[in-house]
Order: structure tokens, then sequence, then C-alpha cells
């Protein structure tokens, strides 16, 4: 197998999508990806709703961590091979630089955790932004990741948001 493809996925605060993301791109692939996530402003923790579902997932809990993006920025990171946004505020964001120049991708979720109406319904709109995720996610893994230049996957990146969103 060759060398696996990292995944960096931004979100504003890194406790709920973005920490799924990461989950969901590493158990899904089986190594072929490894996610990582990080927040232009991270709360510190990571939402005990988002920690439920990936229990489930089998991921290890203890590699999880709201973090800021800067540190991928920084000598000695994991280079990343492709950094998808998945809050619309971070897209707005100055991002740090990112070295290798990753291909880039934007699939925007609502947040989760600003639902209301109780338990039920934050955990229906947590399982709603992790069943989104995996559906990419799982498109994604089919790409021929390692033939396409960066503008082509750039575009087969966004295309896979926008064939998902509308599909539902």
């Amino acid at each position: 197998m060759s060398n696996p493809h990292n995944i960096l996925f931004l979100c504003n605060g890194n406790s709920a999508r973005s920490i799924l993301a990461e989950a969901l791109a590493t158990t899904l692939s089986h190594g072929r990806f490894i996610g990582y996530s990080a927040g232009a402003k991270p709360v510190g923790q990571i939402h005990p709703m988002a920690l439920e579902l990936i229990k489930t997932m089998g991921y290890p809990l203890q590699m999880l961590k709201s973090k800021s993006w800067d540190q991928f920025g920084r000598e000695g990171a994991p280079r990343m091979d492709l950094i998808i946004t998945l809050c619309d505020s971070a897209t707005g964001e100055d991002c740090p630089y990112w070295p290798g120049h990753p291909s880039t991708a934007h699939w925007g979720f609502p947040d989760p955790t600003t639902v209301e109406g109780g338990d039920e319904a934050m955990m229906h709109a947590f399982k709603q932004v992790e069943m989104g995720l995996r559906n990419r996610i799982e498109l994604l893994m089919d790409l021929p990741v390692t033939q396409l230049d960066r503008d082509e996957l750039n575009e087969r990146l966004q295309s896979i948001h926008h064939r998902i969103q509308f599909d539902q």
C-alpha cells in the first residue's frame, strides 16, 4: 500500500464537525487516509455527543483533542494532502500557510451544537452531520487521488459535496 493521504478538516471550534470527520476519514479508509482536525478558535473540549458517536466507530478517543489549526502550519507538522473546511465561518478566516499547497474544498454543514429543542433534537443533528460526512468521505475514498492534479482534485472534492447536497 502507498503512503496514506493526510486530510485536515477545519471548523471554527474544533469540537464537533471536524472531530467527527477526523475519526470517520481514518476509520472508514482503513489506513488509506489519515484524518486530522483543527479550528480557527478551538473551544478546547470535544462535545460529548461527538464523543458518543465516535466511540461507536472504534476510533481511539485519546487521539482526539480540540486544537488550533496553527499547529499544522508549523515546521515538523504532518504534511497535508487535502484540507476541507466544514463550517462557513472557517472558509472566510485567514488560514495559515499550508506547506505543499494541498488540495482544498468546502463541505459546509450546520453546527449541530447550536440546535435547540433538547438532547434528542441535538443528537439527531449530530447524526445528520455524521451521515453527511460519512457519505462524502466514502465518495472521496473512490477517487484516484494520486492520478489527479491539484485542480482536478479540488474540483472533484467540491463536486462530491454538491452531488450529495442535491441528492438529499
